[in-house]
């Protein structure tokens, strides 16, 4: 068994992701929204609709130009981290890969919109120095350009036929067109081309809305200003003139390019998490030579095994052991534990922890992409990007948002032009365009991914690791947390407390321990590691075993010097024949607060005494225990250890369910029990052992101190294996899902309002009416205080 203080959050290998042969865009396998079987290979798709398309076609686009470019194109990794921290093959920035934050099944290489939602993408790595985004470079000039050309089309519509500014009608339509057509043709351009990208993918989205919307007011315009003779007199006011909306359709563009360069800043903060993680790391290490010398090195320089010096006031350069000095070292920002811990010759650092008082040299372990703080950014980027199940009912409200809302300015359009006042089609026009612009749907969108974004990367900042929204979004609702014993609720670091011959006149102590080490040296058993421990601080020297067995969840068996020797559990000895004397069954005096596992030994069929093993319970269990209880979470016990070890530590802890003695296959078992109870089951454990029943249960709590089969399987790590983690964990979901419940609340609220007032309901009641420049600012807003509201979990307290 690995050393726990070794293993941190698994690298997870990165899938290759494959070409839509529809579309072209990337799609990632393990996430694709379908797949179709031809020629016996598998094509994966970005959407159902390019399936659909596929599947008529097949031939088509199989031999389509340009599928077979990404062939071409070297498998890329999931995820670049700090440059300091990355393998030695880093991802050029034009090679990067990009994705949704709405949609992640949608990846390509390279900045761009994606083309079911129309919003910009992001890229899937991440960087700690802010990369230049030419999406909002490009909208931030095109909004500052459109401002300065639709001031003054707004001050004409406003002031244009005041006696004092008269203008003639065709002078006046005339300017407005001029200053007006660059803002909508260049500034909106990319708002036309996503619209028309919603049309092509059958995909309707924001953006169909204000192509819809800004289009219909334009063209309307340009028609009343060279064609006028077309219109009909419902479209002509009391003057006879025919309506222009140049002002409408500027002020609309603008306004969309001042809300998308205010969510594309915002959006920007949400990855802050991750950059202010990568930016623990130093630029570079103090190596100390042979001979003593030290010289500076470029952190991606430094060697597994190259020795370093640790001043002051600086951070630890990669994972590492002390070899001498003393300090004591901050690692809150990875942990999530506030105090510093003293550190000597032998313990272990953790890469970005600050040193905060003395010096110290250290033996580089684990370098780039290895550390566990490059682990833990590449857990949070993946997390970030998860789907949680409160986004399917956005997902499914906004597939048939977007065809309603068309629906109803259709509707607004029919019943103003006949039932409403004169001029009537200008008034409906006007108000079908209002509609359109203010129920873009972007905001329900946003709701809930900028939420989960916002929350892993302040979990990771206290120690907490999610690896998907899911887990995150149901650790809320857990009722039963079934923790395992050793290395969870104990320190899972057994020590030898006591040696018991049972014929005082037979072995001695020493021996006993020899035999049981020369056997337990074969072993990765934690109990085993212990005993071997032992022996090594008493200088014993292990003795050659021929004929070595093992036998999981027993004990160990072999020949030693000639003599057949046994070392395990007293069923282990029973069922070869071997009873322990009566009164020899019991413990030895032990601290209190300690768990008793005794080893037997067996010397050619006949007992010979025993090896008392303690493990602590951890100084922040009884906390963290009472405080899970507080909260109404039935805790459970679930150990393989013997009953009357399990018994004393859930008496100590005030843990009244206890499954001991249970074997790995049966700790899944009993996890699938407890749900079919109606139970919703958090497992928290860190063995090999337990990586079935954290996968079993709704939620998998993994220590950071654990195996790394235990972490791959849980849905959230505790980095510091803390179960206090798990009540700073349960805090961060429930303040998660009431943010994105009042992100989803103000959504529907905002459309159920908006949509209304801008069709004219209420203008027979109250005079209400929308004008569409209003309509566009609203509709910013809304998507700007979705993001707004969300980043507010930064300061979330845990």
């Amino acid at each position: 068994m690995p050393d726990p203080q070794e293993s941190g959050p698994p690298i997870v290998p990165s899938v290759p992701s494959v070409k839509d042969p529809v579309c072209g865009m990337l799609v990632d396998p393990q996430k694709y929204a379908s797949k179709a079987e031809h020629g016996g290979k598998t094509y994966y798709f970005c959407s159902t609709r390019c399936a659909e398309r596929f599947e008529k076609e097949p031939e088509k686009f199989i031999a389509a130009p340009g599928t077979a470019d990404m062939e071409q194109h070297p498998a890329l990794p999931s995820h670049s981290v700090h440059p300091q921290l990355a393998a030695p093959v880093q991802v050029a920035a034009n090679n990067a890969r990009y994705t949704c934050p709405m949609h992640p099944e949608i990846v390509q290489i390279g900045a761009g919109t994606c083309p079911k939602c129309g919003m910009a993408l992001e890229p899937m790595d991440v960087f700690a120095n802010v990369e230049p985004d030419p999406e909002y470079d490009s909208m931030r000039r095109r909004f500052w350009v459109s401002a300065a050309l639709s001031l003054p089309v707004l001050l004409l519509s406003m002031f244009g036929e005041n006696s004092d500014f008269y203008l003639a009608p065709g002078v006046k339509n005339g300017i407005e067109f001029l200053l007006a057509t660059p803002v909508v043709l260049w500034g909106g351009w990319p708002f036309f081309e996503r619209f028309w990208a919603s049309l092509v993918h059958r995909s309707p989205n924001m953006f169909t809305l204000i192509g819809l919307g800004t289009g219909a007011a334009y063209l309307d315009s340009v028609a009343a200003t060279f064609f006028p003779q077309i219109f009909p007199e419902s479209f002509r006011s009391m003057y006879g003139a025919i309506p222009v909306y140049f002002e409408a359709a500027a002020v609309i563009t603008t306004l969309v390019l001042l809300g998308q360069v205010l969510e594309l800043r915002a959006r920007q903060k949400t990855s802050g998490a991750i950059r202010a993680l990568l930016n623990l790391a130093p630029q570079q290490a103090h190596v100390v030579a042979n001979d003593g010398s030290e010289r500076d090195v470029a952190l991606e320089q430094v060697k597994p095994g190259d020795r370093m010096r640790v001043r002051p006031g600086e951070r630890v350069p990669v994972d590492g052991v002390v070899l001498e000095g003393a300090s004591a070292v901050d690692e809150s920002m990875v942990t999530g534990e506030a105090m510093p811990v003293e550190k000597a010759a032998g313990d272990r650092v953790t890469g970005g922890a600050l040193n905060t008082s003395g010096s110290f040299v250290m033996q580089a372990e684990r370098v780039g992409s290895e550390t566990l703080l490059a682990q833990i950014v590449k857990l949070v980027a993946e997390a970030q990007r998860s789907r949680a199940p409160m986004q399917r009912l956005a997902d499914k409200v906004s597939g048939y948002f977007v065809p309603a809302v068309v629906g109803a300015a259709a509707l607004t359009f029919v019943v103003w032009a006949f039932l409403g006042p004169q001029p009537r089609l200008a008034h409906g026009l006007v108000n079908a365009v209002a509609v359109l612009i203010i129920a873009c749907p972007c905001a329900l969108g946003l709701a809930t991914p900028m939420s989960i974004m916002v929350a892993v990367g302040r979990g990771a900042h206290a120690g907490v690791l999610v690896r998907n929204a899911e887990a995150l979004e149901t650790l809320a609702k857990v009722d039963t947390l079934v923790v395992d014993k050793t290395g969870t609720l104990t320190e899972g670091k057994p020590q030898v407390g006591n040696i018991e011959s049972f014929d005082p006149s037979g072995l001695s102590n020493n021996e006993l321990l020899s035999l049981a080490a020369s056997l337990e040296l074969s072993s990765e058993h934690p109990l085993a590691r212990a005993i071997v421990r032992a022996a090594e601080e008493k200088k014993l020297a292990p003795a050659p075993v021929k004929e070595f067995t093992a036998t999981p969840g027993g004990g160990v068996g072999g020949r030693i010097q000639g003599k057949i020797v046994l070392a395990g559990t007293a069923k282990f000895l029973r069922d070869r024949g071997i009873d322990l004397p009566s009164g020899r069954r019991s413990a030895a005096f032990v601290p209190a607060a300690s768990a008793v596992t005794p080893v037997y030994i067996a010397v050619d069929g006949r007992p010979a005494g025993a090896i008392l093993l303690t493990d602590r319970i951890k100084a922040s269990t009884p906390e963290a225990i009472h405080a899970l209880r507080q909260d109404s979470v039935r805790v459970v016990m679930l150990t393989g250890d013997r009953r009357i070890t399990a018994l004393t530590v859930a008496n100590e802890l005030g843990i009244e369910e206890v499954e001991a003695e249970v074997q790995p296959q049966q700790k899944s078992e009993i996890v699938k029990r407890l749900r079919d109870q109606g139970r919703i089951v958090a497992m928290a454990g860190d063995g090999i052992n337990d990586a079935p029943a954290l996968a079993a249960a709704d939620v998998g709590i993994a220590m950071g101190t654990g195996t790394d089969v235990a972490i791959e399987s849980a849905g959230i790590t505790l980095v510091k294996g803390d179960l206090r983690g798990i009540v700073r964990a349960r805090k961060l979901s429930r303040a998660t899902i009431k943010n994105i419940r009042q992100n989803l609340a103000f959504a529907f609220l905002y459309n159920a309002l908006g949509i209304p007032i801008a069709a004219g309901v209420f203008y027979p009641i109250f005079g209400w009416l929308l004008s569409p420049m209003l309509a566009s600012a609203a509709m910013s807003f809304s998507s700007v205080s979705v993001i707004a509201n969300a980043l507010r979990l930064r300061k979330a307290p845990l």
